[in-house]
This record gives C-alpha cells, structure tokens and sequence, in this order.
C-alpha cells in the first residue's frame, strides 16, 4: 500500500510562486509515474504534470514555462515548482503515482491542498 501526503499549498497574489510537495509512504517510489493534477470548482480534474520514473517530463500546455514538476527518489517526495501564477490556477491540486505491472495498474491519490490566486 502507498500513501500519498501533499503539502504547499495556499493563497497567493497574482504573479506569485509555490512549491508543492507530495511526501510518499510506501515502498517503490522510484518505479512509479508521479503526476499532479488539479480540480477547479465545477471542472473536471486535470493533468498538470507528470514524471517518470526515468525523469521524463510531461506538462499541460497551460503550465508550459510557469511549472516544474520534480522527484528525489532519496526522500520519496515528487514536488510541483509554480511560478506566475494566475487566477486560473486556483484548483485543489492532487498528487498522483501510478505504475503498471504486466496487466495490474497501482493507482493512488493523495487528499488534495488547495491553491488559491487572489489578490
């Protein structure tokens, strides 16, 4: 079993930065895709981005150039770098690991922390 514990969030002024980070508790971090998705009020959730476990990057073209995701496999932890932010990025915000093994998908989620852009 994986557990996932996100931390970071909060308010934050148009234009400012974050740091999200996502503190695994299990074993295999290393092997596992690490995503961050997020979930505005009245939208479906959506990739924001993601990390293999050969640290290949994946972002949602909304976050291109403002986002950096990132994982230390030492500390089990994946991070999620955000840099100009704008009301649109107000969404709680989840970490994600998944990895496939012949047929079986491992799948879990963290609980969630909110970001909020306002002034």
């Amino acid at each position: 079993q994986v557990q996932l514990v996100e931390s970071g969030g909060g308010l934050v002024q148009p234009g400012g930065s974050l740091r999200l980070s996502c503190a695994v508790f299990g074993s295999g971090f290393s092997l596992y895709t690490m995503g961050w998705y997020r979930q505005a009020p009245g939208k479906q959730r959506e990739l924001v981005a993601s990390i293999t476990s050969g640290s290949s990057t994946n972002y949602a073209d909304s976050v291109k150039g403002r986002f950096t995701i990132s994982r230390d496999n030492t500390k089990n932890k994946v991070y999620l770098q955000m840099n100009s932010l704008n009301a649109e990025d107000t969404a709680v915000y989840y970490c994600n690991a998944f990895r496939k093994v012949v047929w079986t998908q491992y799948i879990y989620w963290g609980q969630g922390t909110q970001v909020t852009v306002s002034s």
